[in-house]
């Protein structure tokens, strides 16, 4: 049981990485005016990462859910840029 748990908190190391990641992407491509392609990354992260994210906190039984409501505001602001073409 202690493997699984130590693979679940790398494997959320290695979620916050991507995600990190993906939001610096999504900021090159707000500069870049490049709407399309930082829309990918904007679904990436919403139905992909988050969600991946979601569930292994759940497995790990923290109840601090502050880590994925952050990356939702800031995934929300990011989507008002590329709706309005302007870096925030």
């Amino acid at each position: 049981m202690v493997k699984r748990i130590k693979k679940a908190e790398k494997g959320i190391e290695s979620l916050k990485k991507q995600i990190e990641e993906h939001f610096e992407k999504i900021e090159v491509d707000i500069k870049e005016n490049n709407t399309d392609r930082g829309r990918y990354h904007f679904k990436e992260i919403d139905k992909s990462l988050l969600a991946a994210l979601e569930i292994k906190i759940k497995i790990l039984g923290i109840e601090d859910d502050k880590l994925v409501q952050s990356y939702r505001e800031r995934l929300e602001k990011l989507r008002k840029s590329l709706d309005s073409g302007e870096f925030v």
